[in-house]
Order: structure tokens, then sequence, then C-alpha cells
């Protein structure tokens, strides 16, 4: 490498971790020293060293492609580097390279992030699988191309959970309101863990490792929505269901199962994991962090979401657990010569219980394991198998019975998800193993490494493809660049008749064919093929030369996983089974074929299955993501670069570095190559030439050849970028030494000045301290002569003290003396003159009490007189009033005697209860005591009868006296007589005890019901009082509208002529004719009551009419845009006065409020004119405000306590009400009347009205809100970047690349803003709902530009930071120039993008600590938003550092220790679209005088039903 010169970074090979970087100290022509960054100096090859990049940043690049040196070691350390930040996803061009980071960051996949990608180009946000998913839908959508998007790994990477990020964001942007049911994209979704759940199990690398492979078909609609979706499994790892190594698991269906629920457990007869052969293989049972219980209720779950029903889901964990209870079936020798049968009572327990869930016959299952059945022509023989085949006949069994078994659940979920015939696009997420090579390779590996290499091979025609598509889209001449194909070794693999799978094949149909025999038919075929190797001292093993590097097989078990086959035992076996599940996973075969086991090709069908996948792949658009996996040791925060650059050869990514190198590896967009290596030729910039033609005259200057210029870009061959870095870095270091002699000249002038001036300050100090000693003499002699002085004045001043203090004490006291004889004789003095004065006193009001107590009588003989004639007069009117408090007076005594009753009969049942108690207790201690003494005698009876029995066996002499035995006979049969006399008696008492504690019971049943009778009398009663009292106050009301009329001494026939005028308006607000009838004939007959009656029924009819015609015509009035009224609304005012006169806020029913309604929401269907929208959130926002000043809730009490209920419910109440407003008889009622807001009660219809216009309201202010949002959105994408300029923005020559003015976007903003606030002031819309919109638009801007900041690492530049600030100045702005009663608090909505913005324009941010940072500068960011910030910085003017790696360490420990919470991990904001207001605010800001100047609608003031409005 000509190139490298004393001074130049380098990368150089190490042993340890794959590239070290260093200087190079020395050069011999083609040998070279290094000064390693490790300390050591190593002597390589120029031609083994790769170029460093110095200028590279040090969080690395999102894209690798924009690296200046594209190699080996590059590439690693991009990658190395932005994982130590959390950044695990980079792109190379347009493949996404995903490094497990082994920890979970939830908050870069919620939905919130998805909004973020959905609709970006590609590149423009941080790298994301959303990202990815999202250009492939929008291709989709765009293009009318399927797409496909493969994501491939070695095991452990995350190919599974990227699979299932892009199948989550493919929902979101085709997901659909699911109509009944479930959705298509659910179903997609809840596939993945029920896929998991019996396809997954944890292996050496991986805790949740797929055993097998996966394409998803998403299909589409031409509306881009979901209408259906497939799932494609490939190659399912059947042996592990009976093998499984230490420290591996088998599949995770059968830990759940074991963690299931009791009842579940209990009924498959299962136990510990630990007690089943095919799990104890392994010492692993559990997972960190795993709950399998969770897992198995997350597991159904799923499977009901997918469509598998209870049933089914029953049998499928049957038939899971009868597997493990096949594995647990030991065998020993039989009887007979190479037979078997199960070892002991636990085999056959395990054997009896798989028959049961397999619903079979267990003999028949012990024969199929057992023996085999050999059909010949002449005979059928059966053949017995030893203890050893019989084992490998029951794995087959289970291995077989589990494929089934998962097969079925995958045709299970295409079928319950459905496909679509009419789709015409579809996106296709493959998720597949990546290239394995173990320690032992067998034939999984090998099938696995072939898809492989068929996916390289797809995957190398595309990159070249793109790299093509590239230069001919910057039209540069370019020639055919070679690479790698790997066709050899597909042909080597599976072609016929001479490739490895058809050799297998052909083994396996031959019975004596061993492994040995195919391994040297392998080593005579392709000894001299160049892919294929035989090892030495092996006799089996080959090799084959991957693209990924040398892998070696292992023969011994290829032809027994290449036999696909069922054997015809165990086929017509589970054939006959009971369960039809079970059945159907083994059909009947056809007859020739059930006689024998036949044989299918595994390896065949799976290539044919790869030959479908990559026909599907080769007619779609494919999109690549590699992942990776940083360390075998599964943990975070470990980066092994070794093992991460084997996963990048193995995946392709270096063959796709090594495909862009072939041709033009270094390609710089023309203003950063003229930014970097403009210094090389200063005299191009000179002039008023454009960056294209500054680039061809910079590479003439510097003399390169064979470089290309394209439309966009600068194309240089490899080792260019170096030469031309050689070059830059010579000038740079010239340019230094300049600075240093520069510097060095400074330092020492500065140093020179430095020392003179010190010299002259110690010549003026010592000249100071002289002067300051005689000084110091001078002012301590005068010192001494002041001491002097004042210690004279002090003596004679305290003697002068003394002295008058004496006399003044002596004053003091004699003046005290003086003044307490004086206090004396005042008090005597005005004692005397309070006596005098209560004396006068009290004579006097003697006096006034007697002439007031005879005034008094004389008024209440001339009131009496009066009261009896106005009794008289009354006497008629109030004898009903009478008979109903009588009535009431007669029906509470009848409540309290009822009460009274009922108390009692509760005390005699207590009663009766304690003594029926009592009297069983002593019943029950008789029967005691009697049953003991019978007890007694029975025992001294037997005794008796004993001594006699005894007796007559001894000596005959005792037999000579027969008359004492006769005697002690009769003696104890009188006795025992007596004593079942007793307890006959005994009995009978019991008896009548009992028969007496039933009839006790029924009484007492008896009384409860007559009890529980009275207490819902009592309630009737109750109900009849509150009703009585009802009337009586309607009685009242009467009364009093007696009084009045006989004290404005009105007849009576005027008063009912006067009433029937207010019948009519309250028939127009709900009361109907037969609700009047009603109530008036449930009340007792008066003469008013009676006129109110005669009302005639056509006359009531044209009202209802007319009270119609009167809201329609309100309605086509306000519907209009009628204006406003000293700056209120006329539409909200006219109708609340409208509403108010029909006291329809008092109906209990109409149908006012709906119509209004309606016109509201047909009005504000035009959602885009602002105008528009402003007139209404006027009117409605006004009108509520006086709803809510005018409505209290139905039934609260008066401010007095006298006051009477709100509203009578009777015609003639209502009538009392109406009379009681009139001006005839209240000044102060007529008063209220003509204010703007009068309290009304509000009935249900008005509340519930109320509660649809603050709804509105809240409509409305949304719709201007999101109209304004919109409106800003497409401004917000362009404010956020600046636009792009070279060397400072400006060349030499004054003119700029930059074409648009920086302010333009701004200053769109601003008039944006402007327009909307003239719109909202025209319309007079309250300002604090003007507020409420500004502040959450501001707070929507900083969400925006914040979010875009930290997602876009362009976006995190110094001079971007400038440009930001200048745009948030133009708001700064227009916020102080707004009023704040509609700006409000918007500025300070502003925050995180002002702070954010402030750091990015901060000089020397290395000096910053953390603290700082935190507290002073940055105190409402987050540590993550922090640490985002500070990682995606890049100064492109000056190349100047972000902060220290120390601030970075800091906030990666802080980070570290919340990553556990989702919502402390998320460093995007999310917009709040919440109404940020109450009616209650709504009320505060409006008062009720600003109404009483606004006229009414003109309209309305000509029509004659609208007069009142006039008033």
């Amino acid at each position: 490498m000509t190139s490298l010169a004393v001074g130049s970074l380098v990368w150089v090979e190490n042993s340890d971790i794959a590239w070290i970087d260093g200087e190079v100290v020395q050069v011999k022509g083609q040998d070279i020293n290094v000064l390693c960054t490790s300390g050591k100096t190593v002597a390589v090859k120029a031609s083994n060293v790769y170029p460093k990049d110095a200028e590279a940043p040090s969080c690395g690049v999102d894209d690798m492609t924009k690296l200046a040196y594209l190699h080996e070691p590059g590439v690693l350390q991009n990658l190395r580097s932005r994982y130590d930040m959390n950044e695990i996803y980079t792109y190379t061009g347009n493949i996404l390279i995903a490094v497990n980071p082994f920890r979970k960051l939830p908050h870069l996949y919620d939905s919130h992030m998805m909004a973020q990608y959905k609709g970006a180009a590609f590149g423009e946000l941080s790298p994301h699988p959303f990202a990815v998913a999202d250009a492939a839908y929008r291709l989709m959508i765009n293009e009318g191309i399927s797409q496909s998007i493969l994501v491939s790994g070695e095991s452990g990477a995350g190919k599974t959970e990227s699979t299932k990020l892009l199948m989550q964001y493919l929902a979101y942007m085709g997901g659909r309101a699911a109509a009944e049911g479930r959705t298509v994209e659910q179903k997609v979704l809840e596939s993945n863990p029920v896929l998991e759940a019996f396809g997954n199990a944890k292996t050496v690398r991986n805790n949740n490792s797929s055993r097998f492979g996966k394409f998803v078909e998403i299909q589409f609609d031409r509306k881009g929505r979901i209408s259906g979706a497939a799932v494609r499994t490939y190659l399912l790892e059947r042996s592990r269901v009976c093998q499984v190594s230490d420290p591996e698991r088998n599949y995770h269906c059968f830990y759940m199962l074991c963690a299931a629920p009791p009842e579940d457990i209990q009924r498959y007869k299962l136990g510990n994991p630990r007690t089943f052969h095919y799990l104890n293989q392994s010492n692993c049972y559990e997972l960190d962090a795993i709950d399998d219980s969770k897992e198995y209720t997350a597991t159904r779950r799923a499977m009901d979401v997918v469509g598998i029903s209870s049933v089914e889901q029953d049998a499928i964990f049957r038939v899971v657990a009868a597997i493990l209870h096949l594995g647990n079936i030991e065998f020993c020798k039989g009887k007979e010569i190479d037979s078997s049968v199960p070892k002991d009572e636990k085999s056959w327990f395990h054997l009896r219980t798989a028959a049961e869930l397999l619903m079979c016959d267990e003999k028949l299952l012990e024969d199929s394991l057992c023996k085999r059945i050999i059909v010949t022509r002449d005979e059928t023989i059966t053949k017995c198998l030893d203890p050893e085949s019989a084992a490998l006949s029951r794995d087959a069994l289970a291995k077989i019975v589990y494929s089934r078994l998962f097969d079925w659940i995958v045709n299970k979920i295409n079928s319950s998800i459905g496909q679509d015939p009419d789709s015409k696009f579809l996106i296709g997420v493959l998720d597949i193993y990546g290239f394995e090579s173990f320690k032992t390779n067998s034939f999984e590996q090998f099938c696995i490494n072939l898809t492989n290499e068929k996916l390289q091979q797809h995957f190398n025609q595309h990159v070249f493809k793109m790299e093509q598509e590239e230069y001919t889209k910057e039209e540069i001449n370019w020639s055919y660049i070679e690479f790698v194909d790997n066709q050899d070794i597909l042909d080597l693999i599976e072609k016929k008749p001479g490739g490895i799978i058809a050799l297998l094949d052909e083994a396996c149909m031959f019975p004596r064919s061993t492994h040995e025999t195919f391994a040297q038919k392998l080593y005579q075929t392709f000894k001299n093929h160049k892919r294929f190797s035989k090892p030495k001292l092996s006799r089996s093993d080959f090799t084959i030369c991957h693209y990924a590097g040398d892998v070696t097989y292992q023969t011994e078990l290829f032809l027994d996983k290449n036999k696909d086959y069922v054997v015809a035992e165990h086929q017509a076996l589970l054939t006959a089974s009971k369960c039809s599940f079970v059945s159907g996973l083994f059909p009947p075969l056809a007859q020739e074929s059930s006689k024998s086991s036949k044989f299918s090709s595994i390896g065949s069908r799976f290539k044919q299955q790869l030959l479908a996948l990559l026909e599907t792949l080769s007619s779609t658009e494919p999109h690549y993501i590699r992942c990776v996996k940083p360390n075998n040791l599964l943990k975070p925060s470990i980066f092994e670069n070794k093992n991460v650059l084997q996963q990048l050869q193995c995946g392709g990514v270096m063959e796709a570095i090594r495909i862009s190198c072939a041709g033009y590896p270094t390609k710089k967009p023309f203003g950063e190559f003229v930014d970097r290596f403009g210094l090389l030729a200063p005299e191009v910039l000179d002039g008023s030439s454009d960056e294209v033609a500054a680039c061809k005259k910079l590479l003439e200057k510097v003399g390169l050849q064979g470089y290309q210029i394209g439309k966009t870009k600068v194309f240089l061959r490899a080792g260019q970028m170096a030469e031309l870095d050689t070059r830059r870095s010579e000038v740079l270091g010239r340019s230094a030494s300049i600075i240093q002699r520069k510097i060095r000249s400074y330092l020492a002038r500065r140093s020179f000045i430095m020392l003179r001036r010190s010299a002259l300050q110690i010549q003026s100090v010592c000249r100071g301290q002289l002067a300051r000693k005689v000084y110091d003499g001078l002012r301590r002699e005068a010192a001494s002569l002041r001491i002097q002085r004042h210690l004279r004045m002090h003596l004679a001043r305290k003697a002068f003290k003394d002295l008058c203090s004496s006399a003044v004490s002596i004053q003091t006291v004699m003046r005290g003396m003086a003044a307490r004889n004086e206090l004396c004789f005042r008090r005597k003095t005005s004692a005397a003159i309070i006596i005098q004065s209560q004396c006068r006193k009290f004579l006097a009001q003697l006096h006034y009490m007697k002439l007031k107590k005879a005034v008094i009588a004389t008024q209440c003989a001339w009131r009496v007189r009066v009261a009896q004639k106005e009794l008289r007069k009354l006497k008629m009117a109030a004898r009903e009033t009478g008979a109903l408090q009588a009535a009431k007076n007669k029906l509470e005594k009848q409540v309290e005697e009822l009460t009274w009753r009922l108390q009692l009969e509760k005390r005699m049942r207590v009663d009766m209860e304690e003594a029926k108690t009592k009297e069983n207790a002593k019943l029950q201690s008789a029967l005691q005591d009697m049953q003991l003494q019978f007890k007694e005698t029975k025992e001294l009876l037997a005794k008796e009868h004993e001594a006699v029995r005894k007796a007559a066996e001894v000596v005959p002499v005792i037999q000579q006296v027969p008359v004492v035995d006769h005697m002690m006979l009769e003696k104890l049969t009188s006795e025992n007589e007596k004593l079942k006399a007793m307890v006959s008696s005994l009995e009978q008492k019991i008896g009548e005890t009992e028969e007496k504690f039933e009839e006790t019971n029924k009484i007492s049943e008896e009384r409860l019901k007559q009890a529980s009778e009275a207490e819902s009398k009592i309630v009737q009663l109750k109900t009849v009082v509150y009703r009585l009292e009802e009337k009586i106050l309607d009685m009242e009301s009467e009364n009093q509208v007696l009084r009045q009329q006989t004290l404005l001494n009105t007849p009576v026939k005027k008063i009912s002529e006067h009433l029937q005028i207010p019948v009519t308006p309250n028939l127009g607000n709900g009361y109907h004719i037969g609700e009047l009838n009603k109530s008036n004939e449930s009340q007792s007959v008066t003469p008013v009551k009676k006129v109110g009656i005669e009302s005639d029924g056509k006359l009531q009819r044209s009202n209802l009419e007319r009270q119609h015609e009167n809201v329609d015509a309100l309605i086509n009035c306000v519907a209009k845009d009628i204006g406003f009224s000293h700056g209120k609304p006329v539409a909200a005012l006219t109708i609340y006065k409208c509403l108010l006169h029909w006291k329809s806020f008092e109906a209990e029913r109409t149908n006012v409020f709906d119509c209004l309604i309606q016109m509201m929401g047909s009005a504000i269907e035009n959602e885009e004119n602002n105008g528009h929208m402003a007139y209404w959130l006027s009117n409605t926002s006004a009108l509520l405000f006086l709803l809510q000043k005018s409505l209290k809730a139905s039934g609260a009490n008066g401010a007095t306590p006298s006051q009477k209920p709100p509203t009578p419910t009777s015609l003639f109440g209502r009538m009392t009400m109406s009379f009681r407003s009139s001006p005839s008889t209240n000044n102060l009622a007529a008063a209220a009347a003509l204010a703007v807001v009068r309290k009304v009660e509000g009935k249900y219809p008005a509340l519930l009205f109320k509660q649809q216009l603050a709804a509105y309201v809240e409509k409305i202010y949304g719709i201007i809100r999101d109209n304004l949002k919109k409106e800003l959105s497409s401004l917000l994408s362009l404010c956020i970047q600046a636009p792009r300029t070279s060397k400072g923005g400006v060349l030499r020559s004054g003119r700029s690349f930059g074409k648009d003015s920086p302010s333009t976007h701004w200053q769109g903003i601003v008039d944006s803003l402007n327009t909307l606030l003239c719109t909202l002031k025209e319309n007079f819309v309250p300002p604090v709902l003007i507020q409420k919109i500004f502040t959450q638009t501001f707070s929507y801007i900083n969400v925006q530009l914040f979010n875009s900041l930290l997602l876009r690492r362009e976006c995190c530049t110094f001079s971007n930071g400038e440009y930001v600030k200048a745009g948030l100045a133009e708001l700064e702005l227009w916020s102080c120039q707004t009023k704040e009663e509609y700006a409000g608090s918007s500025w300070d909505e502003l925050k995180h993008i002002r702070q954010a913005v402030g750091f990015l324009v901060i000089h020397q941010k290395y000096r910053i600590s953390y603290d700082e940072i935190s507290n002073d500068l940055c105190p409402i960011l987050s540590v993550q938003q922090l640490y985002r910030i500070c990682t995606l910085y890049w100064d492109d003017n000056y190349n100047t550092r972000s902060v220290s790696p120390d601030v970075i360490s800091s906030m990666r420990v802080l980070m570290t220790e919340d990553s556990n919470d989702a919502v402390s991990s998320s460093f995007i904001l999310d917009d709040n679209s919440s109404i940020p207001f109450s009616v209650d605010d709504l009320s505060k800001s409006l008062q009720e005088k600003e109404f009483s100047e606004v006229k009414p609608a003109d309209e309305l003031l000509q029509n004659p039903a609208f007069e009142f409005l006039h008033e």
C-alpha cells in the first residue's frame, strides 16, 4: 500500500480480537512497523493492513455504505461502536443488521415508535425493522409488486423476535376493525406463540431456538388491508422428541403441560418433568424468567384466537401427554428368543395410560411396539423385536405422532386464518435457520446449510443487482463485476442423478446399505471435486467447502433420518383409534402401501420445498435482515469480535461488501467530498462554480485516475480514498506546524508581558508597605490622645447620671401618690352617676311596658274580630284540608299501632323461643337422668340374673330354700315393670314435647308471615302518607291563591279567566293532555280546577302545532350564520331565551333538544373549514356557559328552610306558579324575568342536552386543533434539518449551495398560527379555548421536533442546532407579540426541544460533567434522551467532540438501572390529544353581564310568535 506514511492510522490483524488499530511509526518499502493501541509494536506487510478513518464519528454511522473505508475491520468497529451505545440496528445499503442486545428494550417497539416510521422514507430515521417493513409495504402499495423479507442468522441471534416485530408492524399497517370474531392480523400474530410452544426449544446457544423454518405469507387486498395469510414450515427437528443433550431442553409444550393446572395434570396423569424419560435426559427443566404455567395459559389463549377449539386443544395436549407416557415404557427380554415385553408395573402403567390417551387398544399398542408383521405372498409372519428394537420402535412412534401433530397445527392455523384467492399482493416473512457448524454435524445441519447456500446465491444476485442499479442510476460507466457463485456447491448436493441427496436416496432404497457403504460411494463419486474432501482418520465422514467455511458431516444417522415412513403396525393402530382427532392424524393408506412400510425421502422432499420457496422469493422484491449474536454467553454488553465477524461472513454481509468493493467502494456526495478534501486545492473553491465542477477540478488537481463522477456522488476506486486522506493528512500536518509556530510565538510574548507586569506589581507593593508603616505610627499616637479624652468624659457623665436618676425617682413616687388619690375620687363619682341612671331607666321602662300591654290587648281584640270574619269566608275552602289532615293523622295512628303490634309480636316470639329453649333443656336433662337410671337398673338386673345363675350351679343345699328365691324374683320383676313404665312415660313425654315444639315452630312461622305482611303494609301506608302530604302541599298553595284573591278583592270568575292563559305554554314543553286530565281527576274538585278542566281540546292541539312551528322557525334561523352582537354569538343567546320562555328546561319530555343537536351535527360536517368550525365553537361554548349558570339539578334545596317544593306536580300547582310569576303580583319577580340568566330546575332532557352540548364543544375544539396540526406536520418535517450547505454554507464567491431560505418553513408555521388566531378572534371564541389550542399545538411542535431530533442522526449537529434555534426564536417572537390571554404558556411547551437545541450549540461539550448537563443545561430531559443526543451528536463544521467518555459511562449505568421499566426506558415523547379544559374553566372565563346587551336574531324579532324576545 504505497499511500501509507508515518503517522497514518491503520487496522492490523490480531489473534485475540480479530483486528486492532494502531499508528504507522516506520515504513520500509512493503514492510511497516505499527504501534498498536495495546502498546505493542508489530511488523507487518503493507498489503495486510487496512487504513482507518480518523474522522469517523466515535458513535459510528447508521449506514455502513457511508464509511470512508468499507472493509472488514471498519464494519466490525462500526457495529461495536453502535452496540456499545445500545444502537443495535445498522444498515448496509438496504440490508439491516440486527445485533441481539440480550435485554428488553420495550421503548423501541411500542405503537408510538410504529407511528414514527409510518410513511417515513427508508433511511430517514434510525435503522429499525419497522423501517424495513414499512419500505416493503410502501413498495407493494405503490409499485404493485409482492415483497419478501428474509430474516437469517445463527441460533440465538434474534431471528424469531425480529420476525415478530415485522409481523407486528405489518398488522399495524394493514389491520382493519373486526366486524365479528377475530381479525386476520390478530390470528397471524397469535400464531407465533402457538408455533413457538410446539416448535421451539432451549439449545446451547439460545433459550428459545426455533427448531423449524418458517415462511409467513401475508396477503393484502387492493386497499392495503390484510386479507389472508399462510404459514409454511420446513424441516422440524423430530429427533429432539426422543433425544435431548445436556443442558438443552425438549420442546416447550412438554414442560408447559407438566406445569398446567392441577385438574389438567390429573386428567393426563402427569407429574414432575424429572419423572419422564424424554425430559430427564437433560438436567435443565426450567428457564430463567419464564413461568411455564403462565406460558401454558397464554398458549391456550393464543389457540383460542387462531381458531383451535377447546375440544381440539384437549385432544392436542392429550397426544402430547401420550408421547411423554410412551417415553416411559421400558422393555426387557420376553419368554421367547429375541422377544420383548414391558419391563415392570411402571412400564405397564404408562402403556395403559398412553393407550387410554390415544384411545386405542392396549394389547394392540403393545404388539405394535414389540412385534412386526411381515407379509409375503404365501403367508403372514409375526416377528418379535428384542428390547433395543422395541425401544427404537417406541421412539419412532413418538416422533411420527409429534410430527403429524405439528403439521396438523400448522394446517389448522392456515385454514383458520384463511387465504384470499382474490389477493394480488403479498409480503412474505422468512424466519429460517442460519448456517450451522458444530463438532457433530448430522443430516439436520446438512439440510440447514443447503438452505443457506440457496439463500446466499439469491442474496448475492440481489446485492449484485442493487450495485449495478446504483451505477446505472448515477449514469456512470461500469463494467461487469465478478462475484463468487456457489452454484458448484449446489450441484454437488442436489444435482440429479449424481448429487449427494440422490446418492443418499439410492442408499436408502437398498436394505443392506449402511452409512459406511454410503460414505464410500461419496468418496468414489466426488474424489476429484474441489468442494468435497475426505477427512483424515475417518472412515465415514465427509467435508464440504461451503461459502461460510468448511463443515465436516458425520454420516452415522444420515440414512435413518432421511427415511420418512410410518410403520404399518403404528399406522393401523392409530387409524383405528376411537379418538377422531388421533385417527385424523393418520388417515388410512392405500391397499398396497398399508401392507408394508413405504420409504419416502426427507431430503428430496425438503429440496422440493426449497425450490418452491426460491420460486416465491424470486417473484418478489427481497429485503434482508441479518441477525447477529454478539456473544455465546447470551449476556448483554459483551461484544466478541471474532464471533461477530464469523457470523457476518456466514450471513453473506462480508460477501456483499466484497461485491461493493469490487466496483467503487467509496461513494461520497459532492458536498461531503468538497467539505473533506477542499483543502487539497483551495483554489477550486474560488469563483462561482457549483459542487460538481468543484469536485472535478479537485480530482484533476490531485491527479487521481479511474474515478467516476455520477449525478449526485463521486465514485472512487479501492485505495483512492486512502490516498486522498494521506495527502489531506500532509496538508493538515503542514498547517499544524504553522499553527504551532504561531502559538509558540504568542505564548512567549504573553510570558514576557506577564513577567513585566509582575515586576511592576512587586515594586508597588513594597512602596505601599513602607508608607503603611509610617502611617500606622501616626495613627497610634492620635488614638492614645483620643482614648484619654473619652475616659475623662465617661467618668464625668457617670457621676451626672447617678445624680439625675435619684432626682427622677423621688419625683416619680410623689406624682404616683397624687394620681392614686385623684383616681379613687373619680371612681366614687362615676359609681353614683351609674346608680342614678339605672334607677331612672327602670321607672321609664315600667311605664312603657304597661302602655304596650294595653295597646297589644286592644290590637288582639280587633284582629280576632277580623280573623273570625275571614275564617267564615275560608271555612268552605279549608274543609277539604281538614279532612285530609284528619285522614293523615288517622293513617299515622294506624302506622304507629301496626308498628307497635309488630314490635310486640317480635318480643313475644323472642320470649317464646327463650321459654321453648329452657323447656327443651329441662326435658333433655330429665331424659338423660332417666336414661342413666334405666341403665343402672338394667346393670343391677343383669347382676342379679348372673347371681341367680351362679347360685343354681352351686351345691344343691341352696336349692332347698325356694321361698327366698321366689321373693327375690317377684321383687326384681316388680322393679323391672316399674322401670319399664317409667321409660314408657318418659318416651310419651318426649313425644308430646316434640309435638309442642312443632306446633310452636308453626306458630312462629305464621307470626313471621304476619310480621312481613305488616311491614309491607307499613311501606304502603307510608307511600299513601307521602302522597297525602303532596296533596296537602297543593292545597296549601291553593289556600295561598285564595288569600291573595281576598287581599286583591278580585272575584273568582276573573281569576278563572286569567288562569286559563298559562295552560298553553305548559303543553308545549312535553306535558300531554292525557297527563293533565289524569292529574285533574286525581285531585279534589275546587272551583278554580273546574275552570282548568273545561279547556277546549281543539285549542290545545292548535297550540301544540304552533309550538312545533316555532321550534322549526328557531332551527332554520340559527342554522345560518347570523353573526355576533357586542362580541357575543347571537344564535346562542337566541336559543337560550327561547328555551327559557318555553320552559323546556323544566319539561319531563320534549323533542326540542334533539332537534337542536341534529342541527349542530349537520352544521359541523365540513371539518376542514376552520372559520365555520370557529363560529360553531363560539356558539356552542356560549350556550354551554348559559346552561351551566342557569340549570340546577332537580330536587335541589332552596336558600331558606321555609322555601316550598320546587315544582308542583298537579295542574293547579303549575297554574299557581305562573300566577305568582305574573307582573301584577310581585315586582321583584318581574325584575328577575328581565335578567338574562335565570336559575331554573333542570329536568333529565335538559341535563342530557347540556352533556351533549359539552361533547360538541370538545369535538369542535379537537377538529380545529387537529386541522392546525395537519397543516403544521408537513412544515415541521422541513424545519428539523437545516438545508445542506458547503463550508459554512457559502463558497468563496459568496454564493450558497443551498437553494431554500432557512426561515421560509418557520415563517410558514408562524403564518399558519396567525391565520388561525385571526379566525378565532373574528368569531369571538373564548380566550381560554384559544389559549388551550395554541398550548397543545406548541406541545405537538415540541414532540415532533424532539422525536425527529432523536431518530435522525443528521439532525444532531452543531449547525442544525443553530438552525432550529433560529426557528424557535421566530416562535418565541410570535408568543411575545401575541397577547398572553391567547398565547398563555405556549412557549413553555417547547422545553424539550429548547433544551436539546441549547445543548447542541454549546462549545467544548467534553468539559461539561453529567451533573451540569442534568441539573443546569437540560433538567427536563431523561437519562435516555440525554444519552441518545450525546451519542448521536457530531459537528459538521468544526469537528468538535461530544461529551467525555466518563459522562457516557455514567449515563449508561443509570440507564441499566432503569432498563426494566418500559416507561422510563422510552426516549420518545408522546403527543397528548386529550381535552385540556372543563365546563367550569369555561364558566370562569365568561361573565353573565356580557350577554345583557346582546340582541336576538332580527329574523325572529319580526315573527309575532317570538315577541318575548323584545323583553
